[in-house]
């Protein structure tokens, strides 16, 4: 029985996972990519509606959202308060974004632009800021 015991010891040590936290914005966005930052991106110009939306999105971001990405996200972006439905005058139901889902996108971009800063300026893309504003 002593042999399985420290077989078993053997197993378990060799299978540890370690847990490491990443860090996250505090809204939970991620990725650029992320449906949910390209739907409150797109809702940060104005209302829009499910297919206006999906619409926006690929134009400005080249992603095409099918029917359950978008509607499915937009839930999760309304039950968190990010994001709420507005007064429609037909059965399309619009959507706006909120106080919340402001400061979440600010948060998520200032994230996203820090990391490209830094990915530029290690590729050695790195702009002077004055370019950039085209006072070059």
């Amino acid at each position: 029985m002593a042999v399985e015991e420290r077989h078993l010891d053997y197993y378990v040590i060799r299978s540890r996972v370690l847990f490491v936290p990443r860090k996250r914005p505090s809204a939970g966005l991620v990725r650029s990519n992320e449906p949910a930052i390209l739907i409150l991106t797109s809702l940060a110009s104005g209302v829009k509606h499910g297919y206006a939306l999906a619409k926006d999105i690929e134009s400005f971001a080249g992603v095409t959202l099918g029917p359950g990405t978008l509607y499915g996200s937009i839930t999760r972006l309304e039950e968190r308060g990010l994001i709420e439905p507005k007064a429609g005058t037909d059965r399309r139901r619009p959507y706006g974004i909120t106080a919340a889902g402001r400061a979440a996108l600010a948060s998520a971009v200032r994230e996203m632009r820090n990391i490209a800063d830094v990915g530029s300026a290690r590729l050695g893309l790195v702009v002077p800021f004055t370019e950039h504003l085209g006072w070059a």
